[in-house]
Parts: C-alpha cells; structure tokens; sequence
C-alpha cells in the first residue's frame, strides 16, 4: 500500500490515491479504513474521471494477467482480468479466433473493457463487448465472490456491464470469440462529400461489411459539412504474415509545453488528409492498423499538452440523427474547435447487457479537444443542448465534465443501477453523477452465491 499520483488518458486532472495490488485473483478485497473508498484501476485508458477516485484509493489489477484456459475448438477463452485485449489476440489470432468486439486500443484489460461495456467498429454486427461476456466472478467489498452471466446473478451481470466498476473487482472472465480466416483485413476506403453521403454509405454498407467507420473533417461547413473518409472491411481469408501484435513501436517521448492540436494545424491537417493523393480504395492489410492504428504512438496523448485534452463522444438516436449531428457539427465547425480524430459511425439495434451501456440505435460522433479552458467549456455547454433535445447521450468512458442533469435524464436506469454499487467503491465520476443522492448503495442482496 503506497500513495501514487494517477491521471486518466485524457491528463486532465490527477489524483494523489492510495494504490493497493493483488498478487493473486484470489486474494481477499482489501481492507480499507471506515468511511473511505476504492476503485479497481486497469491500465487507465479511460478520458475523465470513470477510472479514477480522488482522495480514496485504487485497486490495481494489472498483475492478473495469467490466461486459464482456452479452448480452441469452441472459441472460448478464460483468463484473468488484467489481462490486455492484445494480449488475448497474440493467443487466439493464430488458432483462428478473434475478440467478438474490439474498441479503437487495444491496450485495454479485460476488466476494464467489461466494465465500460466497450464497442466497436462492428457495433451493427456484434452489438457490444459485453454481449459476448459468458460469465465473470465478482469479487466485492464484503467478501462476497459472485460468479455473474445471462442465468447466474443476473442482476449483478448487468449491473457490472459497463458499471465502470463500481460493483466490485471483476476477477476472471470467460469471453466467446468469432472464428476468422486469418490475420489480414480486406478493406475499402471511400472519400464522401457531406454528410448525406455519409449516411447513404452507411446503410449500403453495413448490409455487406462486418466493419464500417468514418474519419471526418469536422471544421468542413457549408455543402462540405460531414466531408471525410468512409471505411468498410471483412476479415480477409488471403493469408498475411503473423498475427503480430505490435504496440508503440514509435513514441511521443515527452509532455508538449503546449498543445500541438491548435486551429492552424488542424485545419491544415484536415485538408491535406481529405484530398491526399494514392487512397487506394481496395487494398489489404494487417488487422492491427486498421482497427488499432494509434496503438503504434506510444503516450500519443501528449500531444494536446500538460492541459490535457477531452473527448466528447456522444450517441443520437435513429429519428433525430441527420439533423442533430448535422447541427453538432455546424456548431463545432464555426468554433473553430476540433481534432484530427473525429470518428462518425452508425450504431445498429442489438440491444446492451448493462443497465448503463453507451449505445443504442443510431449514430455516434466522437471527437478529441485540447482543453482550452472557459472557450471549450462553453462549446460543450452548446452541445449539450443540442443533444438533449435529440434524445441522446455521452459516453461515461470518455467523460470529464457531463453535468449530472444530463447523466441523469439520458441514462433512466442509474439509480436502479445503484443499488448494486458496492459500499466500498466509488469514483469521481460516481460522486459527480450521483451527489450524494443515493441511499440504497449496495443494499441489494445477490440472488445466488456460488
């Protein structure tokens, strides 16, 4: 037990908390003082305050990291929850298998990835990570070890799935894998005009594509506003090389005195990136740089400054999208504000196991910001409003400053989601959402035990 300084990736704030390990999946939860707080902690890719607990302590889990079993004929895989996703596709690539559902890094634990019920690039497909999730074993404050799935302790299974760990320690967990025919990825890009294009790109292409994302210029306006990159894939069945998975083979090594990311760069950025000359349209390539590609920068966060930098990532359901994310982006465009990642990208119907999953049907618009101070904030406060209106909401993963006005009315489960929080843990995103409010906090008894 040692008190350790701790940032989420977006560096925003840092927080002094106490950090205790584990040495073994079935050590005992760790005996906290009265009154005070835990959090488990994974490798803390997480943008706000979801991952962290100022004043209280984390619980690290990194070091359960040993897989325990794998089985190659049905595609299951077992293995403790600190494991990293790449870590899990190293194994299983070769035999065949891949990971049902990945998010944009894959340096993320197992736990954390459950915990925050991530999605991916074939959201229309597969739905969300947690729908692949064939069971877990809680481990919570009061000794408790809960084995949770679709029929055990089903209340605590959805309660944890994407309950940004806040229900206790995810242990293990054993996950169901697709079977593909190599390591390659046969993939289509496409340069669309506007955001009309855009959302014709994406019904065609999500009937035949397994994989479809869009880069777009979000400082485009007028005809052009929405203009970008559409990209749609399948797994190849050509062969490619070894599963390789390879992480920050570059690097940024040091913290920017200011951020790189300012209007000038980016505009030029978008520009040249939109019309770049050689965009192959059909072409292959290994599985890494195309769901994965800033896994290849080391610390690529740096790069928006010691400020830091926030990501506003939000959904807008089906019967509101054109003209909402239409009037998102007008917004962003005339402040002037953006990133270089700017990522639009339909999601599908298939429902979310957890009583706070992200997603739902219709379409997400996720983009980074360097933290400007008072300029951004009030941009942010615009596009709240915006999004209220239309029904949708933010991504908790990726939060640092969601009032908890909007928390609570674009998210209808969050108090019969807390009922499940364990006593011990909590967060600084918990503590802004909820503020206080709740009482029935870990009162809910499980239903079976094992």
């Amino acid at each position: 037990m040692v008190s350790q300084t701790v940032s989420s990736w977006g560096n925003l704030a840092r927080s002094s908390s106490v950090v205790y390990g584990l040495r073994s999946r079935y050590d005992a939860f760790p005996a906290i003082p009265v009154g005070a707080t835990i959090l488990p902690y994974g490798n803390g890719r997480s943008y706000g305050d979801s991952c962290l607990n100022p004043g209280g302590a984390l619980l690290l889990t990194r070091s359960l990291d040993r897989f325990i079993a794998f089985d190659r004929d049905a595609g299951l895989i077992t293995c403790e929850a600190g494991i990293l996703l790449a870590d899990i596709l190293q194994l299983t690539v070769p035999a065949g298998w891949f990971l049902a559902v990945v998010p944009g890094t894959s340096a993320v634990t197992v736990g954390g990835a459950i915990a925050n019920d991530v999605h991916g690039k074939n959201h229309h497909r597969a739905g969300t990570f947690g729908r692949h999730v064939r069971q877990f074993e809680l481990l919570r404050s009061d000794g408790q070890r809960l084995t949770c799935s679709p029929e055990t302790n089903t209340d605590f299974f959805g309660a944890t799935i994407g309950g940004l760990g806040l229900t206790g320690l995810i242990s293990c967990a054993q996950l169901q894998l697709r079977r593909i025919p190599g390591a390659g990825m046969d993939l289509e890009v496409i340069r669309f005009a506007n955001l009309d294009e855009f959302f014709r790109l994406s019904e065609v292409s999500d009937q035949n594509f397994e994989y479809t994302v869009a880069w777009i210029d979000c400082l485009s306006r007028g005809r052009s506003l929405g203009r970008g990159l559409f990209q749609r894939a399948n797994h190849s069945a050509s062969p490619m090389g070894q599963a390789k998975v390879r992480m920050g083979h570059l690097a940024m090594p040091f913290m920017a005195p200011f951020s790189l990311v300012n209007t000038a760069t980016l505009r030029l950025f978008n520009f040249l990136y939109y019309h770049r000359p050689g965009i192959r349209r059909r072409r292959r390539e290994h599985f890494q740089s195309f769901f994965f590609p800033l896994d290849s920068v080391a610390n690529w966060n740096r790069l928006y400054g010691a400020r830091g930098f926030y990501q506003y990532q939000c959904v807008i359901p089906e019967q509101a999208r054109p003209e909402a994310t239409a009037r998102l982006l007008e917004k962003i465009a005339r402040s002037g504000q953006g990133s270089f990642l700017a990522v639009l990208k339909q999601f599908g119907s298939l429902s979310s196991a957890g009583m706070l999953s992200f997603p739902r049907c219709g379409v997400t618009l996720a983009l980074d910001f360097p933290n400007t101070g008072a300029r951004i904030e009030r941009l942010f406060t615009q596009l709240d409003e915006i999004l209220a209106a239309a029904g949708g909401r933010l991504y908790p993963a990726k939060d640092a400053r969601m009032p908890a006005e909007l928390f609570r009315h674009t998210y209808p489960r969050w108090r019969e989601f807390a009922r499940y929080v364990d006593p011990a843990c909590s967060s600084g995103f918990w503590r802004r959402m909820s503020q206080g409010e709740v009482v029935l906090n870990g009162a809910a008894p499980p239903r079976e035990r094992t």
